[in-house]
């Protein structure tokens, strides 16, 4: 059930990473910007949340009956953490600049976020479930 969940998660961050992230508005003229756009024009680090969430794809996928779910608890927590961690230095610098261009974050990029942190709390909670063999 745990690796549904996080495969989902990863599903959801990955396409919300395409999405309008950002909507930007002055003068009564709107535009938004995906994590593609911003990825392009301002933060090269921002490629990292769709590389990272592809290999977690083709991890679970590869690997649906994992010998090993720690290997994939420990990927989907470091993964999701530095997807975290990217995000949310995004959500500070859309609400850090101040001036006559007001930036707001969208929904989708809410629903990213969550996801991110619903792919650590999954991998975390993976890392954390005993193994059957153990048990015995």
């Amino acid at each position: 059930m745990l690796r549904r969940i996080n495969l989902s998660a990863a599903i959801i961050v990955l396409v919300c990473f395409f999405l309008p992230w950002v909507q930007v508005s002055c003068a009564g003229a709107k535009d938004t910007l995906s994590g593609l756009d911003l990825a392009r024009q301002d933060d090269v680090l921002l490629w990292l949340i769709p590389l990272l969430m592809c290999a977690l794809l083709v991890f679970v996928l590869i690997r649906m009956r994992a010998a090993r779910p720690q290997l994939l608890g420990l990927m989907s927590t470091i993964g999701g953490v530095i997807v975290v961690v990217l995000m949310n230095r995004e959500r500070t610098r859309a609400h850090g600049e101040s001036g006559l261009i007001a930036a707001q974050l969208t929904g989708w990029f809410w629903l990213g976020f969550i996801a991110a942190g619903v792919v650590v709390v999954t991998g975390i909670a993976i890392l954390l479930r005993k193994s059957p063999a153990a048990e015995n």
